[in-house]
């Protein structure tokens, strides 16, 4: 957390069935909060990272 990110920037791989997919920030910010640990199932719509505005 507290990291600046761009848009367009990698938040989280995610794989599935031997397939990974890379989830990408849809504007810049900070990361406010992580809301998967690694290993974790998630379903999809699942909010997984929330960005904050860069100060």
């Amino acid at each position: 957390m507290g990291d600046v990110v761009e848009e367009g920037q990698t938040l989280v791989a995610l794989e599935a069935m031997k397939m990974e997919t890379y989830l990408t920030a849809p504007a810049a910010g900070v990361v406010a909060e992580v809301r998967a640990a690694a290993g974790t199932q998630v379903a999809p719509g699942d909010c997984l990272v929330v960005l904050g505005p860069h100060a």
